[in-house]
């Protein structure tokens, strides 16, 4: 039996019903495959996750630790762990990334950042999940390295090359080990918020979430990979959630703000670097090359964070002489990778 005719006997058998409906809802960057199930007047979605490339314990587990923070995730309905299905409850087809624009994007980013501010001060994370430490800050940005850089424009890195890297990867290490603590969700962008009519935004991909920085998932959220805004809106809704922050404990009253955009810019420009891997990841090891188009838009980023910071001139300039050809309105045009096909 093949694996979509198995998730559907599951399907049948849980909802005791011989005729159901099911329709591709969507994919993502991983092995898991959604589908829409209609069954009378209701709808779920199934989770297809493959026990030999996923493991959907740690989606339960985190769904566990974030729904008592009031964080709006999926309701479960019916688990088969061994063959990783999960029947989920459906919080419809309107991610943020096709609702946000001029007029929608205060309200949603608002209703995304009172989610956060719940998580961060609600969930009770430390000593469950996995500390966002240094470790697995470098295997992230390596991916940066070894996968854009090496695997994908065949650069051959000088030892100078390399200790430039280095010292801006132990900078990026030392900013986010200097933040408070919290829960993070370590996905939380426009792909993976969706929009509800309660307790808005529906959200999703949140399996691998860590104890780690407090800026990590708003700077995922304001700098996000596939949309991007102008500085001066973004620093100021960093600025209204800094201040929320300190009023409700997450940050120490004594932080300036200074700081903690220092904390944001940094913090952002990891994640970055550690995107910009996988998306030349995805392109050359799982055949999905359609992440490559979000690769100027979130090296954008990386530029224009180092270029605000002296003790990062030297990165970027070597980032920009490896990999870019030109740089208009914040936003870099890359050469054609050398010996790829």
């Amino acid at each position: 039996m093949d694996r979509f005719s198995q998730l559907q006997s599951w399907a049948q058998n849980v909802l005791s019903c011989a005729q159901l409906d099911i329709q591709p809802a969507s994919s993502d960057a991983s092995f898991r495959r959604y589908f829409r199930l209609t069954h009378g007047d209701r709808s779920y979605i199934v989770m297809d996750a493959p026990p030999s490339h996923e493991d959907v314990r740690p989606f339960l587990q985190v769904m566990d630790l974030f729904r008592p923070s009031g964080m709006h995730v999926p309701e479960l309905y019916a688990q088969d762990i061994d063959n990783g299905f999960l029947l989920l409850g459906d919080f419809g087809s309107t991610h943020y990334l096709a609702a946000l624009n001029r007029e929608t994007v205060e309200r949603l980013y608002g209703d995304a950042m009172d989610a956060l501010l719940r998580l961060q001060t609600r969930c009770a994370g430390a000593g469950v999940l996995p500390p966002y430490d240094e470790a697995l800050l470098r295997r992230e940005m390596a991916l940066f390295t070894d996968w854009f850089l090496g695997r994908h424009y065949g650069v051959s890195l000088s030892a100078r090359d390399s200790a430039i890297i280095e010292r801006a990867y132990t900078r990026l290490v030392e900013n986010a080990l200097a933040q408070p603590r919290v829960c993070v969700h370590r996905d939380y962008h426009s792909r993976n918020l969706m929009v509800v009519a309660g307790n808005n935004p529906g959200v999703l991909d949140f399996q691998d979430a860590v104890f780690g920085p407090v800026t990590y998932d708003l700077a995922s959220l304001l700098r996000d990979c596939y949309i991007r805004w102008p500085d001066q809106d973004i620093y100021r809704w960093v600025e209204a959630y800094y201040r929320e922050a300190k009023d409700t404990g997450i940050v120490p009253r004594d932080v300036a703000f200074e700081t903690f955009k220092r904390w944001f810019d940094l913090m952002g420009m990891q994640r970055h670097l550690k995107a910009i891997g996988i998306f030349a990841r995805l392109n050359h090891r799982d055949h999905k090359p359609g992440y490559l188009q979000d690769i100027p838009r979130t090296l954008g980023y990386v530029l224009s964070v180092a270029g605000d910071y002296p003790e990062f001139a030297d990165f970027a300039d070597l980032v920009s002489a490896l990999v870019v050809q030109d740089h208009a309105e914040g936003t870099p045009v890359l050469m054609s990778p050398r010996g790829i096909a």
